[in-house]
């Protein structure tokens, strides 16, 4: 009888979770999907391609799409390219937005409520709308075809999201007991001391989370690339995927030549191997990082007040 009981009593919690899980595990499906998507189609062949009656099982695996993807693109040079770009301009962001938001947090300072907004306004004004100003700036500089127009601005707390980057250190700064600063004063510690001593160590949430955002959208990034670099050595993974189509119609004899299918059915399957060859440094780095990624969200403020 206890037993039974004590089943009764659990049985509207284990509904609950039930609930609960099945809730979680159609919106996870309606995110994994796209990637599920574009992961088989870039293994069918070009008859399962254009087949309706072929949806997740392909009759055979064609692992030549590949191949090809990773000739047009210059997978591996891109793949530098892209590796350089991101990992510096990531950590320009880190050390330049972490100390503005910590002088944001911690510091009073004549404007500080105007440098505030102004912050904020950059955060909501779209890059679009200031590219001729900058693109001028920099072709003053003799910075065209260069990276420096993306890696540069990162390390003085503007860039990709710079603002955004900003706001969130500032909120977790906020979210710090002053009493840690206040000892590191008392034994004579200076800003540099205590930032990099004390409140880096408890600070390390807010870096993973501004990391991940700062790596997955410099990696992404298309707009600004496309204005400030045109020679194709140069050229990132966002270029290369969106002339992918164009380099493929050029290539159409040696493409059925080569792989024994038909050119019309192979383009789109080459696309998807393309896509998914992009993401898939990302996807790697985030399953790596994900755990920590989730803490940070709740510990930097992003779900706060």
């Amino acid at each position: 009888m206890t037993d039974k009981y004590n089943f009764r009593r659990k049985l509207p919690k284990i509904a609950v979770r039930l609930i609960l899980f099945l809730v979680l595990f159609g919106l996870s499906f309606v995110f994994v999907y796209p990637f599920l998507y574009i992961f088989v189609n870039s293994l069918k062949t070009g008859d399962d391609l254009y087949n309706f009656t072929v949806r997740w099982i392909p009759r055979s695996l064609d692992f030549d799409n590949y191949r090809i993807a990773v000739s047009i693109i210059d997978y591996w040079q891109k793949l530098l390219n892209n590796f350089t770009v991101t990992v510096i301009a990531s950590i320009g962001q880190l050390i330049s937005c972490s100390m503005a938001g910590y002088a944001f947090a911690r510091y009073r300072f004549p404007g500080k409520k105007i440098a505030f907004f102004m912050m904020i306004l950059a955060l909501i004004v779209p890059i679009p709308t200031i590219i001729v100003p900058e693109y001028i700036t920099f072709a003053n500089f003799g910075w065209l075809n260069t990276y420096l127009p993306l890696i540069v601005p990162s390390f003085f707390g503007y860039g990709l999201k710079g603002a955004l980057f900003i706001f969130v250190f500032r909120q977790f700064y906020l979210g710090l007991p002053r009493e840690l600063e206040e000892a590191g004063k008392i034994d004579g510690c200076g800003f540099i001391r205590i930032f990099t001593k004390i409140v880096f160590p408890v600070s390390r949430s807010s870096y993973l989370v501004v990391s991940v955002l700062a790596i997955v959208w410099h990696w992404n990034d298309y707009f600004e690339p496309s204005m400030y670099i045109t020679e194709k050595s140069k050229a990132l993974f966002s270029s290369a995927i969106a002339n992918i189509s164009a380099a493929l119609s050029l290539t159409e004899g040696s493409l059925e030549t080569t792989t024994g299918v038909a050119s019309s059915g192979i383009d789109n399957a080459v696309l998807f191997a393309g896509a998914f060859l992009v993401v898939l440094p990302i996807l790697i780095a985030f399953c790596f990082l994900q755990k920590g990624f989730i803490e940070g969200i709740e510990r930097s403020g992003l779900t706060g007040e």
